[in-house]
């Protein structure tokens, strides 16, 4: 870029300074000494000259003044988004900030999620640290203010609204969950509307991240400035697990209809739509209804950028010895700002996963299981919820729907890889939309 630059300051001179030189040197003449009158006429087109060489060079003043403006922008630019076949361009201004909001409870192990955001973080002024804490728990404040106090960059709000919940008998047990999609609404409304950021990454607050977790999420933010498609960015794959994703490709990025959450990044006009009809509980399997989103995608990783340690929680342990602790998380540093992640924008995406599910051979899970490993793709096709479900539980993936939304699926399409070959389920019918009565 700083060469391009250079050459392109060189160039706009030598043409301004040429633009200026070329008219006048047609019209200067060597003045011939013979006669009085020839050097008083020589004079005046002397002054005429001068006169329209002050006009010019003030022109070309405008003109510097414009190439330093341009300098000073393209400077200024921080993250490329290359459009591919239109040859655009997204860029971000270096004034850019990702605040990092983690919500808070009552664990002191908050501690081990502070202590990797600080160690990771590349830039303090970039994505200054927001914890929101619920519950009045004060051990766990405690730990949050040893950090507050020693680094001006990281903040603590605490959720005002300690009362309880009324619910009838039947829902009682789910007071936990009617107390955490108040606390979100609190501390997004806090972050994106008291403070006025224009976008934020949520994270909770029993999540590990990987060492290139801004990096990605830096990287993928100019996805939503120009994608009108998407509404999210999340750091999670549902279906992370080591025997389904491709570990050689840390870099590889899916568009999904399924909300993963777990370290997710929303602009703050998003926000304010759902903010709307915010939900009093379970608000993740509400963003998982395509109704609540306007039927917009998220971007997810082929491997994620997060790893929950928190065992304990709402959900009693249930989900995480079954699914969470076995997710993979991503250990090779992908420089994503340097990365043309154009392919995601739907444009491009959706008419290439089409061409490409269109051209795979069509198999079955049991002659799947009977191949050796191998690198051809194929894919295996659904009829219903009950095939669905069959043929994933064989290619070791979650089976369950949420709205009629498979977990990662993307147009009714779910991708993974078994035995050294990437594998599509797909639908056999032509997809439309998300049948909600499937789960």
């Amino acid at each position: 870029m700083r060469v391009y630059m250079k050459r392109l300051i060189l160039i706009v001179i030598v043409c301004g300074l040429l633009w200026i030189i070329m008219p006048y040197s047609q019209r200067i003449e060597i003045p011939s000494m013979s006669k009085s009158s020839d050097l008083q006429n020589m004079e005046k087109r002397i002054d005429i000259l001068k006169l329209e060489l002050s006009n010019q060079m003030d022109k070309s003043k405008v003109l510097l003044e414009k190439v330093a403006e341009l300098k000073e922008a393209l400077d200024s630019k921080r993250v490329n988004l290359k459009g591919k076949g239109d040859g655009k361009t997204l860029d971000t201004a270096r004034n850019l900030v990702l605040p990092i909001l983690v919500i808070a409870c009552d664990r002191v192990t908050v501690s081990r999620c502070l202590e990797n955001l600080v160690k990771y973080r590349p830039d303090k002024r970039m994505f200054p640290i927001i914890v929101s804490q619920d519950c009045g728990h004060n051990a766990t404040y405690r730990v949050i203010k040893s950090f507050t106090d020693s680094d001006p960059s990281i903040t603590v709000v605490r959720q005002p609204d300690q009362s309880a919940i009324a619910l009838p008998k039947t829902k009682v047990k789910f007071a936990g969950y009617y107390k955490i999609a108040r606390h979100f609404k609190f501390a997004l409304d806090h972050v994106l509307h008291t403070l006025g950021h224009d976008a934020v990454i949520i994270v909770e607050d029993d999540l590990d991240i990987s060492q290139d977790f801004y990096e990605y999420f830096l990287g993928t933010y100019p996805l939503l400035l120009e994608d009108d498609s998407l509404w999210c960015i999340s750091a999670w794959n549902d279906n992370g697990k080591r025997d389904v994703i491709d570990l050689s490709a840390p870099e590889l990025l899916h568009r999904t209809d399924f909300f993963p959450g777990l370290g997710w990044m929303i602009m703050r006009h998003t926000w304010t739509k759902l903010a709307e009809e915010w939900p009093p509980a379970f608000f993740d399997d509400w963003l998982r209804n395509p109704m609540n989103t306007d039927g917009k995608a998220c971007i997810r990783p082929e491997i994620s950028r997060t790893h929950t340690f928190g065992k304990i929680g709402v959900s009693k342990g249930l989900f995480y010895e079954n699914h969470l602790k076995s997710m993979h998380l991503n250990t090779k540093y992908v420089e994503f700002t340097k990365l043309d992640l154009s392919y995601l924008l739907k444009k491009f995406y959706d008419p290439a996963l089409e061409e490409t599910v269109s051209s795979l051979p069509v198999t079955t899970a049991d002659q799947l299981e009977a191949m050796p490993r191998g690198s051809d793709a194929v894919k295996l096709t659904y009829s219903n919820a009950r095939s669905f479900q069959h043929q994933a539980r064989v290619l070791g993936l979650m089976d369950d729907f949420r709205s009629g939304v498979p977990r990662t699926a993307y147009r009714g399409i779910v991708t993974c890889m078994y035995r050294g070959r990437r594998v599509y389920l797909v639908p056999s019918f032509p997809w439309e939309k998300y049948d909600p009565s499937w789960g």
